[in-house]
């Protein structure tokens, strides 16, 4: 009988090319928040997988991009420690998308600072034609950064079998570094305040994602009614924001609140009373402190 093996893979790669999808989707279960919107990802976080192999260790890592503000060189921070820490880099590649300076930005970043084996995963193959893939999987051959290149598609889950089989061929047998019962290290407390966040992408204009964040004020788990009471504050960056957060009558932050409240009672198996407030913090992406108080254990 073989060995179980034991290993990390770093998922990386630019904003929007399916890191999350694909991690929800190895994992079979949700740990990370997914957008169409760029940086929705801004914190590693871990996924899990256990299975008769073995255990991989996903590190899901913010979008790969040039830092403006003090919460993006945190983020590219996780980044670099991710690629550095990891047995396996998988560089995620939005296929569909022609490639340009972000993707040599990626891939300078990954000639510079990954240490362990690289795969490119070629993503979204599902949007493309037959005859375009060939030549990308021959250009990214070509820089001889890569010891294997598979085309997936995350939404459709095409390749991902194989792409597994091909992970668990790489790491080396060993013991576990988690619990065969977790599937991430990520505190509740973190996981409901990327839900909220979730649903406010999902309904505000272009302008909110890099302006917002969401912290859980406080956290009371009523065991005799079997309720768990969350308080949280949806932070944005100017006055003028906050009706468009709250909207006409409070019907935004309510649908907001509505929408991750059934998720979450979902995933955390309890009932949930979810208090939502907005406030305005002008330079909360400088804010040393505040920035910390975001950044819960990562684990590991």
């Amino acid at each position: 009988m073989r060995k179980p093996r034991s290993g990390i893979v770093a998922l990386a790669g630019r904003p929007n090319a399916g890191k999350s999808t694909l991690l929800n989707r190895i994992l079979g279960q949700k740990v990370s928040i997914v957008s169409a919107k760029p940086q929705t990802t801004r914190n590693r976080i871990v996924g899990i997988l256990n299975e008769a192999r073995g255990q991989i260790a996903f590190l899901d890592t913010p979008g790969i991009h040039k830092p403006l503000h003090k919460l993006n060189v945190r983020m590219m921070e996780a980044v670099r420690g991710s690629l550095a820490e990891a047995d396996v880099v998988a560089l995620i590649v939005d296929a569909s998308e022609p490639f340009g300076r972000g993707d040599q930005y990626a891939l300078d970043l990954l000639r510079e600072t990954a240490k362990g084996t690289r795969f490119a995963i070629l993503n979204k193959i599902d949007l493309l034609r037959k005859e375009t893939l060939l030549p990308l999987i021959e250009k990214y051959n070509a820089r001889g950064l890569f010891e294997e290149i598979v085309p997936i598609s995350a939404a459709t889950g095409d390749g991902v079998d194989m792409l597994l089989d091909l992970l668990f061929r790489k790491i080396q047998p060993g013991e576990p570094r988690y619990s065969r019962q977790d599937f991430t290290t990520q505190p509740e407390r973190f996981f409901a305040a990327e839900i909220i966040r979730e649903k406010l992408l999902a309904h505000t204009s272009e302008e909110l994602p890099f302006t917002t964040a969401v912290s859980v004020d406080r956290w009371e788990e009523d065991e005799g009614k079997g309720l768990l009471k969350i308080y949280a504050t949806i932070v944005v960056e100017r006055e003028s924001q906050k009706p468009i957060v709250i909207g006409k009558g409070g019907a935004m932050i309510k649908r907001i609140g509505t929408e991750a409240r059934a998720e979450l009672e979902s995933i955390l198996g309890t009932k949930i009373f979810l208090d939502l407030h907005v406030a305005v913090h002008e330079r909360w992406r400088e804010d040393e402190r505040f920035l910390g108080e975001l950044e819960w254990p990562l684990g590991g």
